[in-house]
């Protein structure tokens, strides 16, 4: 059962920026295609960037492209979101999730329902 721990929220201002972090335990981090998603109040869940296991390839939300960037380091089990020229249109819970690969180093869709395990979530709160 692999277990999801999200860290690196809180309150910036328009513009800046933020990194969070998503730390795996309980699994073989490498058999696994991470993503992050976001929901804020009354929306439903948002894809916003995956990553394969390798980490060779990455997919982005149209609206987050060029801004954030996922990445991660298997030796850590850590799998990161790096959020720059930040908006208030991000402000949300931002949430790690997993999808058993086992030996397919490729992108899971970007369905909630696609993946197995979800992250607790940490709160992004951007001011205008």
């Amino acid at each position: 059962q692999l277990q999801l721990v999200e860290s690196g929220g809180g309150s910036v201002q328009a513009g800046g920026s933020l990194r969070l972090s998503c730390a795996a335990s309980g699994g073989t981090f490498t058999s696994y295609a991470m993503a992050w998603f976001r929901q804020a109040p009354g929306k439903e869940r948002e894809f916003v960037g995956g990553i394969t296991p390798t980490g060779r390839s990455t997919d982005y939300a149209d609206s987050v492209k060029g801004r954030f960037t996922i990445s991660r380091n298997n030796a850590a089990n850590i799998v990161t979101l790096q959020m720059n020229n930040l908006k208030p249109e991000d402000t949300a819970v931002y949430l790690c999730a997993a999808d058993f690969r086992r030996f397919v180093d490729r992108l899971t869709g970007t369905s909630p329902s696609e993946y197995d395990y979800w992250g607790q979530g940490t709160q992004i709160t951007v001011s205008a």
